[in-house]
């Protein structure tokens, strides 16, 4: 048994329409790790319990896992906003909504993250998820702290690249990297936040605006 298998069989079960779902995505898209999976979308229901938000932007839809995972750990009256640049699987995902478990929380926006954020009012959210254009990071990070309310929390998905940020400039030095890296460097200055980053996957980093 591999360190991921001995974590997910010590924690809560992954649901069954999210096991499919993990599959089918393994099946049918390019890139499959980009899903969330079992132990991370487990963390990000906790997460959202914790938070408990009543309004959650997310920002890369995919295949609609972690989405999901905010409506099974947000209370009854949460809204959910996901950003997908992609169309292709735009019926796809809402007809996924509009069938899974509290997946009637869920509105799929179909658009370029940044002009969906230039249009929403400021401080008009309490949870927003990253996990779009790498090479956007920073950009994605401002306009989250103006639609952000203080005290609410952004969580960024893989902050640490498969440890390529870690590693030697010159030897990652691709577009995707430096747009992590970047954010990276950024928030590890900001005054206007607290941040961790938790080490599961490919790196979650936590960021809670001050107040």
């Amino acid at each position: 048994m591999d360190f991921e298998e001995y974590i997910d069989s010590h924690i809560d079960a992954e649901p069954e329409h999210l096991r499919k779902l993990y599959r089918h995505t393994n099946l049918t898209r390019l890139y499959p790790r980009m899903c969330s999976g079992h132990a991370q979308g487990r963390l990000l229901v906790m997460l959202t319990r914790m938070i408990d938000p009543q309004r959650v932007l997310e920002l890369g839809t995919f295949t609609g896992y972690s989405a999901l995972c905010f409506a099974e750990g947000s209370g009854a009256g949460t809204t959910i906003d996901t950003v997908e640049v992609d169309d292709e699987y735009a019926d796809e995902l809402r007809e996924l909504f509009a069938t899974a478990p509290d997946g009637d929380k869920i509105t799929l926006h179909i658009g370029d993250a940044e002009e969906f954020m230039e249009a929403c009012s400021p401080e008009s959210y309490d949870l927003i998820f990253i996990d779009a254009n790498k090479r956007r990071y920073t950009a994605y990070y401002e306009a989250s702290l103006r639609v952000l309310r203080p005290g609410g929390y952004i969580l960024a998905d893989n902050t640490l690249w498969s440890s390529k940020v870690a590693e030697n400039a010159s030897t990652h030095h691709d577009a995707q990297t430096e747009g992590i890296r970047s954010f990276n460097d950024l928030v590890a200055v900001d005054s206007r936040v607290e941040k961790v980053i938790l080490p599961i996957r490919d790196g979650l980093t936590i960021i809670r605006k001050k107040a």
